[in-house]
């Protein structure tokens, strides 16, 4: 079985603070120390549980900057077999859109089983990804997944809801987006670490995989920042001085506020 995880690499927020680039709106990444995603990183582990399972390879699909690569590399040192890097500046302010047609060019050039991807990334939180990236490549998409399972060639998912969890299948070969509690994320040992090394990342480029500017960048994108800024300040709130009858301003002010 061939799984591809589709995983991003972030800058590291334990070691800097998140910045928005006023002028472009689109987010600091450049000379960033860079990590896998934890959504991308229970991702993997998801994948190389049902590949150790099962048997079979896990491929890592990244699109980044150079500076991705760190992160790519932790995701062969926990056990991927390969990886995919798409690094262009073509692919430079790419919204959801964007990015899930050049995973989906990339993801088309290889055989596979079964494709997994976070929920949604720990930086932008878009959640949309997943979804058009299994529409592009016709194949049924099976969301908020906390377990998952293989037999044969159907695919088994406790899907989390609001009252608890629905149990859900799909023929292979599909996609599962899973949540971040869906597991613990192994530690990559140094055995892990040394063989990713050797391990040589496949890059594309945009027309590597036929893509142009209607396809991906800013000039395709369809999502736009239009403000940056920090929300509003709030305004004081209201001090009730008990004289007896605090709990009749009380409720006097939430009658007001419509709240009762």
């Amino acid at each position: 079985m061939h799984v591809i995880v589709c995983g991003k690499v972030i800058p590291d927020p334990n070691v800097v603070t998140l910045e928005i680039d006023s002028s472009t709106k689109r987010m600091v990444r450049k000379d960033q120390p860079h990590v896998l995603d934890p959504a991308a990183a229970s991702a993997v582990e998801e994948a190389l549980r049902l590949t150790e399972e099962h048997g079979g390879s896990v491929t890592l699909v990244c699109m980044g900057i150079a500076d991705a690569k760190d992160g790519v590399r932790r995701a062969l040192a926990m056990g991927a077999s390969a990886a995919i890097h798409l690094i262009d500046d073509a692919f430079a302010g790419s919204d959801t859109l964007g990015t899930a047609k050049a995973l989906a060019s990339a993801i088309k050039q290889e055989d596979y089983d079964l494709v997994i991807c976070g929920t949604e990334s720990s930086d932008s939180y878009s959640g949309i990804v997943p979804v058009q990236l299994a529409y592009l490549l016709g194949i049924p998409a099976v969301t908020f997944a906390n377990k998952v399972a293989v037999e044969g060639d159907t695919l088994h998912v406790e899907r989390q809801s609001e009252t608890g969890f629905a149990k859900v299948t799909a023929e292979l070969p599909a996609l599962v987006s899973v949540t971040s509690g869906i597991n613990e994320p192994r530690y990559p040992q140094l055995k892990g670490i040394m063989a990713a090394r050797k391990i040589e990342i496949k890059t594309y480029s945009a027309g590597d995989l036929g893509l142009g500017a209607a396809d991906v960048g800013a000039s395709a994108a369809r999502e736009r920042v239009l403000t940056v800024g920090a929300p509003p300040q709030r305004g004081g709130g209201r001090v009730v001085q008990d004289e007896g009858d605090g709990g009749k301003q009380i409720a006097d002010l939430l009658a007001e506020l419509k709240v009762i």
